[in-house]
């Protein structure tokens, strides 16, 4: 079994360059894959391996400049859910664009999963779902607002055209693992909104401890490794990802005539041009050689089809 981390953590590093040999020595050295996001307002990111690289991963960075205090989340394949190790330098660990936003001064009120159910059910609260919409395409809460944005980027812009919708409101916000929240909550904060709430561990939390027969989470939670989606008890989903767009698709999806493996979905069909395709066929190609010799091809996630 490989153990899963996700985790992030708000803190401030003075040369994040200076971290990343490091670490990802470390991670090599346990058999450690994933990817993590270095900034010099934290680190981000998700990683798996055997249970003793995972510790040995954690307590390097419980080690690290102000992260004494990381909290992550756990969880269990039972293949790898990553193909390779990656430490990369980033502006921000989460990207938003807003320069003035900073976690660490103020957030939102966390909300405990079993609490979370009352929350959003009060007549005075709107719910907004802060992913991008091809994580809420699969799976939401009961009622959540779908702002339909392509990237957390895009989210600022969203609000200062819908701000007025929600006046008098209570906000109460969601995310997968909790990170976009943190930045979100503070963004509303700085625009005047004085009662945010935010959903503490994020959807992963929440699909963890609460019962299904009390849940009020519909469809499954996009994530970011080769499981694709989990659903209750972090029970892996019937996802698949399609390899030309990095969008989930269902089994019954590669029926559609637009679907081509590695290359196209019905999602992405009409996206990418007859030259993107062509590259797409040629690693697709690749890929599969690898697989047949038995190697990683860069990474990639596992073949569609």
């Amino acid at each position: 079994m490989y153990t899963i981390a996700a985790l992030y953590h708000f803190t401030r590093f003075e040369d994040p360059a200076a971290l990343k040999p490091a670490l990802l020595e470390l991670c090599e050295a346990n058999a450690v894959k994933g990817s993590l996001l270095l900034a010099q307002e934290g680190i981000n990111g998700t990683i798996a391996g055997p249970r003793a690289g995972i510790d040995a991963v954690l307590a390097h960075i419980r080690a690290l400049p102000g992260c004494a205090g990381l909290e992550w989340k756990e969880a269990e394949s039972d293949h790898p859910p990553f193909g390779r190790m990656k430490v990369r330098l980033k502006k921000e660990i989460v990207t938003m664009g807003q320069p003035d936003v900073d976690p660490r001064a103020s957030v939102g009120n966390y909300v405990e999963p079993e609490e979370w159910n009352d929350l959003i059910r009060q007549d005075d609260v709107v719910v907004i779902d802060t992913r991008n919409d091809y994580e809420v395409a699969i799976g939401t809460f009961e009622g959540a607002i779908d702002p339909q944005t392509a990237s957390f980027r895009e989210f600022p812009a969203w609000w200062e055209e819908n701000k007025d919708r929600f006046h008098n409101k209570r906000v109460a916000m969601f995310c997968t693992g909790g990170i976009r929240c943190e930045k979100s909550t503070n963004f509303l904060m700085g625009q005047g909104v004085e009662d945010v709430y935010h959903l503490k561990g994020g959807i992963l939390r929440y699909l963890e401890e609460m019962p299904e027969e009390n849940s009020t989470w519909q469809g499954e939670c996009f994530v970011f490794d080769n499981r694709v989606s989990v659903g209750h008890g972090l029970k892996e989903g019937p996802h698949e990802l399609c390899n030309g767009c990095r969008r989930p698709i269902l089994p019954e999806d590669k029926a559609h005539p637009a679907y081509e493996a590695g290359v196209s979905c019905h999602q992405c069909i009409d996206e990418t041009s007859e030259a993107d395709k062509a590259r797409f066929r040629e690693r697709q190609k690749q890929m599969r050689l690898a697989r047949e010799r038995g190697e990683d091809h860069l990474g990639h996630l596992p073949l569609s089809g």
